[in-house]
């Protein structure tokens, strides 16, 4: 069962991630969306999301920080395993209380608002149920997952951190990751099957997010300016919309 569940079912899911991705992509474009409901509600819409994508992705920041860097390396700088834990801690709490804060949000706006739980599909469903039994292990492992059996003290990163960066390697260190504490395995679990239904729900949208809107210039539908600004393109400078020389009504000439 180990070496199923640590050195299988990883790869495993992470075929039907990439695979699926590709395939919604090819034949499903269409589908490619959030199917947002911001229409049918936004007043707790706007509190929520932000909640959880930002919470999301302090989490992600930690996971990070925990599973890629080694404990050497910290350890090398001086930064050692007190040190960390109480980041972890203080930190991993902020983002989960904002993700789970945020689901809940989601899922009570989405469960009392007609028209958005009418548009709420079996698939959305499943992906919140996975999606809140992943948020609610990691942040048990976060409180609790600190103490293995008997009392002992149990710091993942000598455990769920080698065997996660063994992965790469295709040489998965299962017995380091069948050490680790059972609400650490349950975590891991379900997280590899959320991965495994990504591509299949309307988390897919991550794979989309509009990072270029960060940095492409602004634009400027109307101006109270009498002539438009002209382009800064020959001028040496970052590229801009062309005005196209619309006046306003009233100043149009009679």
């Amino acid at each position: 069962m180990n070496t199923f569940l640590w050195g299988m079912l990883p790869y495993a899911c992470v075929t039907l991630l990439v695979g699926g991705t590709i395939w919604r992509y090819k034949y499903d474009q269409f589908g490619w969306t959030t199917r947002s409901s911001q229409l049918y509600e936004s007043k707790l819409l706007k509190i929520a999301s932000p909640l959880f994508h930002f919470g999301l992705i302090m989490a992600i920041a930690g996971h990070f920080m925990g599973l890629v860097i080694p404990k050497r390396w910290t350890d090398a700088i001086g930064f050692h395993q007190h040190q960390y834990h109480l980041l972890a801690l203080g930190g991993g709490l902020v983002a989960a209380a904002m993700i789970i804060v945020g689901l809940f949000m989601l899922i009570l706006r989405r469960r009392t608002t007609g028209e958005v739980f009418n548009a709420t599909t079996v698939n959305d469903k499943v992906m919140y149920i996975f999606l809140t039994g992943a948020v609610l292990l990691g942040t048990a492992a976060t409180l609790f997952g600190t103490r293995g059996a008997g009392g002992t003290e149990h710091n993942y990163r000598e455990t769920v951190s080698i065997w996660f960066r063994s992965l790469f390697t295709f040489q998965p260190d299962v017995q380091a990751m069948a050490a680790a504490t059972p609400v650490f395995k349950a975590h891991v679990i379900i997280a590899l099957l959320l991965f495994a239904i990504w591509p299949f729900t309307r988390l897919v949208h991550a794979f989309s997010a509009p990072l270029k809107y960060l940095f492409r210039p602004y634009i400027v539908y109307r101006t109270r300016d009498g002539v438009p600004t002209p382009s800064s393109q020959g001028s040496g400078s970052r590229r801009g919309w062309d005005p196209i020389g619309t006046l306003d009504r009233n100043q149009r000439p009679r």
